[in-house]
C-alpha cells in the first residue's frame, strides 16, 4: 500500500481542490522533465503522490478535466491538442487513460503520434488489474463502480450531471439496471467509506468495497518512469 506523500509534495501542495480538476484540470511541471504524463484529473491526485514517493523527478503531469469522464468524446482531442501543443518538449509521452470510452480513439492517436497508454477498457479495471477484471466477467456485468475520487466528487461528476438534483424521479431509470455499487478505494479511508456507503444507499444499491491500492496504475508508471532514466555511462576513472 502507498505511504503517504511527503508534505511539500502532497497533491494538496501542487494540485488545485477536487472542484478544480473536474472542471479545468491540473499541470504539474518537473524540472527536468523527460517524459509527459497527459492524465485524467480523477488520477491527479495518485500520480502525484506516485510521483514523490518514487521520485520521479523526470515525469510532468498534464491533467486533462475530471468531467470529460461524462464526455468521453473530448479526451482524444484534448489528449491531441496537449500533444501537439508540448510534445515536442519530451522524448516520450505517456497517456495515463485506458480508452475510457472513446471507443478506440485514443488508441488511434498513440498509433499515429508514437505515445503509448495504459491498457483496459476504462480506470477501474487498472486499479483492479485489467486481467483481474476481466475474469470478473458477468460477477460485475451489474456494477456501478467508484474510486476515491469519485466518492469525494459523487455530486459533481455522478448525481447532478446525471439531472438527479433536478429530477429524482429519474433515478430508476439511470441505476434500475444496477444491483450494486463497488467502491474501489485507493486508501484506507474510514471516511471516504462512509461517503460510499451514503452513495450506494441514495442510489438505492447494495454496497461492497474493495481496497485495490493504486493497482497497474504503480506499476505501468513505474516502467515508465524506469524506461526513461538514462542509463549510467561506465566509470571511467579506473
Amino acid at each position: 500500500m502507498p505511504r503517504p506523500a511527503p508534505d511539500h509534495l502532497s497533491p494538496a501542495a501542487v494540485l488545485p481542490d477536487d472542484a478544480g480538476l473536474t472542471e479545468t484540470g491540473a499541470f504539474v511541471p518537473a524540472a527536468a522533465a523527460r517524459v509527459l504524463l497527459i492524465a485524467c484529473g480523477a488520477l491527479a491526485r495518485e500520480i502525484v503522490d506516485l510521483r514523490a514517493l518514487n521520485g520521479w523527478t523526470h515525469l510532468e503531469i498534464a491533467c486533462l478535466p475530471a468531467k470529460f469522464h461524462n464526455t468521453p468524446d473530448k479526451i482524444a482531442p484534448a489528449a491531441r491538442a496537449m500533444i501537439e501543443t508540448r510534445g515536442a518538449e519530451f522524448d516520450r509521452i505517456f497517456l495515463v487513460y485506458a480508452d475510457c470510452g472513446t471507443g478506440g480513439d485514443l488508441q488511434r492517436l498513440c498509433d499515429e503520434t508514437g505515445a503509448q497508454m495504459m491498457r483496459g477498457p476504462h480506470c477501474y479495471a487498472f486499479y483492479e488489474g485489467v486481467d483481474a477484471a476481466a475474469a470478473r466477467g458477468d460477477t460485475d456485468m451489474r456494477a456501478f463502480y467508484l474510486t476515491d475520487f469519485l466518492v469525494r466528487q459523487f455530486e459533481a461528476c455522478v448525481w447532478k450531471p446525471l439531472g438527479l438534483d433536478r429530477h429524482p424521479e429519474l433515478l430508476p431509470m439511470y441505476f434500475g439496471h444496477y444491483e450494486r455499487l463497488v467502491y474501489l478505494a485507493q486508501v484506507e479511508d474510514p471516511a471516504l467509506e462512509t461517503r460510499a456507503q451514503e452513495c450506494a444507499a441514495r442510489m438505492g444499491l447494495s454496497y461492497e468495497r474493495r481496497l485495490t491500492g493504486y493497482g497497474e496504475l504503480a506499476t505501468d508508471l513505474a516502467r515508465v518512469a524506469d524506461q526513461a532514466v538514462p542509463a549510467a555511462k561506465p566509470d571511467q576513472t579506473s
